[in-house]
């Protein structure tokens, strides 16, 4: 059951040319095996990985602001793709790296056990109606799959503007005993520092939704 939609936005001329000029700078081909992370990099540093990462405001921002860090990024639209590559390649930038596939399949057959120091899923799908909610993707087993592929001592950091999934996010998250609540059972986290508020989340704070952070360290 995959956790997405794919409805594959125009693709933009020049998006399409950062994917000719930049895929081989930036982009992670689906493999059979584990990725060496340290090698994909021009140097090795703790990784970062974000799922879903829409139009890469926020990765492309940690990866400036957060330069002693390595980052992977997962998106499966491929609009947003070449939009980060084409603002990375602006940058100079050379500490991200991207998949333009399925999630779970990536955590399972290319990321390494214990080898991510966190995890970054901000604002995913909430799939609000009831007979859709098995399509989202924080459920108990996803969680699981994340916690053995975090490092003793990494985070899960989940953000989302929808409340009900916010109260389904830490039901399932404090439900796993891989996983410490920072903030403590039952409670949510203060937005930190590190997570700026993308034109998406603007959007919806203007719609008049709150917003909710949870951050949880791997036991």
């Amino acid at each position: 059951m995959r956790s997405f939609v794919l409805r594959q936005g125009r693709i933009t001329p020049a998006q399409q040319q950062a994917f000719d000029a930049h895929w081989s700078r930036y982009g992670l081909d689906p493999a059979g095996g584990p990725l060496d992370l340290a090698g994909l990099f021009p140097r090795p540093a703790p990784t970062v990985l974000e799922i879903g990462f829409g139009n890469g405001e926020q990765l492309l921002h940690a990866a400036a602001s957060e330069a002693a860090r390595n980052f992977i990024g997962i998106e499966v639209h491929r609009p947003g793709v070449g939009r980060l590559m084409n603002a990375l390649a602006d940058a100079g930038l050379d500490n991200v790296r991207i998949s333009n596939h399925d999630a779970v399949e990536v955590l399972e057959r290319q990321i390494p056990a214990s080898s991510l120091a966190e995890v970054r899923i901000y604002f995913p799908d909430p799939w609000p109606k009831k007979r859709h909610h098995k399509r989202r993707l924080i459920q108990p087993a996803f969680v699981e799959l994340l916690a053995s592929r975090v490092q003793r001592g990494g985070l899960l950091h989940l953000a989302t503007d929808w409340a009900e999934y916010a109260e389904h996010m830490l039901e399932v998250v404090d439900a796993s005993p891989q996983w410490r609540n920072r903030a403590g059972l039952g409670a949510y986290s203060a937005a930190p520092e590190w997570r700026i508020n993308t034109h998406f989340e603007k959007r919806g704070v203007r719609l008049g939704h709150g917003v909710w952070d949870l951050i949880h360290e791997k036991t």
